[in-house]
């Protein structure tokens, strides 16, 4: 279990680059590094487990009993946080995420995330394609449409206009 939660920490971590303008906030990375953290505890936690158990010690044991009972205290702990909260991670994800999208000119390294972003997810916008219609870029082009990279991967003659919202 240690193992599978290092690697799922490194991933994150490792992941955390393609998207990193869109969480500017460092702390985007806690939960990463607690899980690694975690996985090197439970490893400590293993051994002690295994020690106990080879020597047959109830002290060991015990021991063993105890720190798993304070592990399953702090999941419960972390899932009733996590619950209480998620709507104004929701709203700080989304309002950087706006931002972004504020930087968005189709030339800078803003501009080639969120397009990564919209073909990888196959989305548009934060919520939909009329989160573009306030961007500044839009405004500029003045040509009423969005990056082609809001167009549907099956749509063959997609060319961003807001006027075919299907092909979005």
């Amino acid at each position: 279990a240690a193992a599978g939660l290092s690697y799922v920490g490194a991933y994150v971590i490792n992941t955390y680059k393609s998207y990193d303008n869109f969480l500017q906030d460092k702390y985007a990375l806690l939960p990463a590094v607690i899980i690694i953290c975690v996985a090197v505890v439970m490893f400590i936690i293993g051994l002690i487990g295994c020690c106990a158990t080879f020597r047959e010690s109830r002290v060991g044991l015990g021991l063993f009993l105890a720190i798993i009972l304070v592990i399953f205290i702090a999941e419960v702990s972390a899932f009733v946080l996590g619950f209480v909260y998620r709507e104004k991670v929701k709203t700080d994800v989304q309002g950087t995420m706006r931002s972004v999208f504020e930087k968005y000119d189709g030339k800078n390294s803003e501009s080639t995330v969120v397009d990564y972003l919209q073909e990888q997810l196959q989305c548009c916008g934060v919520k939909n394609y009329s989160d573009w219609t306030t961007t500044q870029w839009f405004n500029s082009t003045g040509n009423n449409s969005v990056p082609l990279s809001c167009c549907q991967q099956k749509a063959k003659n997609c060319t961003g206009h807001l006027d075919q919202p299907q092909e979005l």
